[in-house]
């Protein structure tokens, strides 16, 4: 998660203390590692890690945990996800403003959408939703259950002129996400400026 930090951090998709990583450390019960608030994400080391519960309660390490946990854990439980990773690029930050009043962007028709989970061909066509932001963590994580109901086979989503979430079976497949869905957001926004 802090190699994923220093990699996200050169490639623009996060500054500063924005952004939050997560992996599930055990299942029953459920301990999952997060990032702990108020932290630099590209220079992350073991200590900027805290765990916790099933209900955000924190278990081992120092600090608070990310404001945006309870997002972390609606996805584990809905997803079974084992790796949940959000980013604050550009491109996800501008085009999630562009598209709020459609509800999402549809991404098709690009090789890249090879690489996620379950994708054999560029004929693809990718929801990405979009949920207006909020700093009510238990409204937000509601609206995420009901679109996670709604639409079960999204790869990830973005809060609105917030930036990207996505997820994985694995780190590695959570972070390839992070790197598909970021290249083909910032494809999306350089072929409306062309």
């Amino acid at each position: 998660l802090a190699e994923c930090g220093r990699n996200f951090h050169q490639r623009g998709c996060l500054l500063g203390t924005s952004c939050n990583f997560s992996a599930v450390v055990e299942l029953d019960p459920l301990r999952l590692l997060i990032t702990a608030s108020g932290n630099d994400k590209g220079q992350l080391t073991a200590d900027h890690f805290v765990e916790v519960t099933s209900n955000g309660n924190v278990v081992a390490g120092n600090g608070n945990p990310s404001d945006e946990t309870k997002l972390h854990l609606t996805l584990v439980n809905q997803r079974g996800a084992a790796s949940v990773l959000h980013t604050h690029s550009v491109w996800s930050t501008l085009l999630s403003n562009a598209h709020a009043s459609e509800g999402g962007i549809k991404i098709a028709g690009w090789e890249m959408l090879k690489g996620l989970a379950g994708v054999k061909t560029h004929d693809h066509t990718e929801w990405l939703p979009i949920l207006d932001n909020s700093q009510d963590m238990n409204e937000l994580a509601e609206r995420l259950s009901e679109l996670l109901n709604e639409q079960p086979n999204i790869h990830g989503f973005l809060l609105r002129g917030h930036g990207l979430y996505t997820w994985g079976a694995s780190i590695q497949e959570a972070r390839r996400h992070v790197e598909i869905l970021e290249f083909l957001l910032e494809v999306t926004g350089r072929t409306r400026q062309l």
